[in-house]
């Protein structure tokens, strides 16, 4: 078992990691999906009153996961709210579990190095390092893990990886046709917007990803595809970042309905009078959603929990619509509508957007589906993501703004709030913008008090 004490604080939570099939590794949970942290849960001597399960997203190795972990710990570790929930329920007592899915390529996933225990202040993973120094061995192993690990899919990634940009052909026609054999090979879907993580998108044109992305490029504040040469050899490459970027919401989406459901199922019959109480960042909104919702397909009621935070959220903004909610797909409800229909979150949902958050501003919208794209009415567009417009769709929502770590939050059971956060979500450099600068205490505030806000 990994538990990590926060520096300095009270609080202290579990590391717990799985694979890339969502499998949990035996160096945390060596009998089942919980493991150690299940017994931790049904201790009599020490009983839980409320378990709190948080998910990060997209590009995290165990170092980002756990500084990420750390950082946001220390940021809840206030004494005001920490008082104010023990005022409010005297025998509380919480269990934090974090939760690590390999997310990164290349990423570290070491949980031990020699004899002493991870650390999350060696270094930082570089969500958006260039790849144009890698060799092209490397890239396809890489790639392959993520995309299509099979022979047609590796033989299609050498093409792709092995060309290099000319003046006069935007996208030479075996690396179009060998991008297509990648997208067949990669068991990727296209069910439209209201489908799964994964496969809410139209079609795949890597013709059109590469002419969209040039324009999108010219008009964006930092540089989509990098600058004088690496700038014409990252447009080559971006239909396959495209087709990798689904495949990692498709794998947030089968961890969290898999090994990341039976985990809070486990935990929820080990301490089945605490609360339970989910925060996910990025595309780790999509890990907690499928932990809530389980399996489409399952005939078991999921049990409900207290409480869902969805922190700068990257997926779609009509994920959670009501069935004539989305304006682009009428009569079509969106992926975990069930959520919220069938009150799987007995107190409120909540979620934050910032302006400053350019990874789900500006390029959530190249990963869906790029930028060409009709927006109905005012506000709204077809494709974009819950950290810039909130959860969208859904009758009786509320959207208020967050100021400080002070404010009171008039939460109510059942209704989804939309806080917007740019105030306070607004630091950040490079292309991701202020999308991982989340460790507020008035972010952590603003889960404290909807985690105090059950039926």
């Amino acid at each position: 078992m990994t538990l990590r004490l926060v520096r300095g604080g009270e609080l202290s939570y579990h590391l717990l990691a799985f694979d890339e099939d969502g499998r949990p590794r035996r160096e945390t949970a060596p009998s089942s999906a919980g493991g150690e942290v299940c017994e931790a849960a049904a201790d009599p001597k020490k009983p839980i009153t409320d378990v709190f399960i948080f998910s990060h997203g997209w590009l995290g190795d165990v170092r980002a996961a756990v500084r990420q972990y750390d950082s946001w710990l220390t940021a809840m570790d206030h004494p005001r709210d920490l008082t104010a929930a023990q005022r409010s329920r005297p025998d509380f007592r919480p269990l934090m579990v974090g939760l690590h899915w390999p997310s990164l390529p290349w990423g570290d996933e070491r949980l031990h190095r020699g004899p002493a225990l991870l650390s999350g202040d060696d270094g930082a993973s570089n969500e958006f390092a260039s790849e144009n120094a890698t060799d092209v061995d490397t890239l396809i192993d890489a790639y392959a893990r993520r995309i299509a690990d099979t022979p047609a899919g590796r033989t299609a990634l050498r093409t792709i990886l092995s060309a290099r940009p000319t003046a006069h052909v935007l996208l030479p026609q075996q690396v179009e046709d060998a991008y297509r054999v990648l997208f067949a090979e990669s068991g990727l879907a296209c069910d439209g917007m209201s489908g799964a993580p994964g496969a809410d998108q139209d079609s795949f044109d890597p013709g059109e990803t590469l002419a969209q992305s040039e324009e999108l490029d010219r008009g964006t504040g930092p540089a989509l595809l990098g600058g004088s040469v690496d700038r014409s050899l990252n447009l080559l490459r971006m239909p396959l970042r495209q087709l990798s970027f689904w495949k990692m919401k498709d794998r947030a989406r089968r961890f969290g309905e898999g090994g990341a459901h039976r985990l809070l199922r486990e935990l929820q019959e080990a301490a089945p009078g605490a609360r339970f109480h989910l925060m996910g960042h990025s595309f780790g909104c999509i890990v907690v959603s499928g932990a809530v919702s389980g399996p489409p397909d399952s005939s078991e009621r999921p049990r409900p929990v207290a409480t869902l935070f969805l922190v700068q959220g990257a997926l779609s903004l009509w994920a959670y619509a009501d069935h004539d909610g989305n304006p682009y797909q009428r009569a079509t409800p969106g992926y975990f509508r069930r959520l919220l229909a069938d009150r799987l979150v007995l107190g409120p949902v909540v979620t934050t957007r910032s302006t400053f958050d350019t990874a789900v501003g500006c390029f959530y919208p190249v990963g869906a589906r790029l930028a060409r794209q009709k927006v109905l009415g005012a506000a709204l567009p077809k494709y974009g993501s819950i950290g810039s417009f909130g959860i969208q769709g859904v009758r009786g929502t509320v959207d208020i703004e967050m100021v400080n770590d002070r404010q009171y939050y008039d939460y109510a059971p059942g209704r989804v709030y939309n806080l917007e956060a740019s105030r306070v979500i607004r630091q950040g450099r490079g292309p991701a913008g202020a999308h991982s600068d989340i460790a507020h205490a008035a972010v952590a505030h603003a889960f404290w008090q909807a985690a105090a806000r059950t039926e």
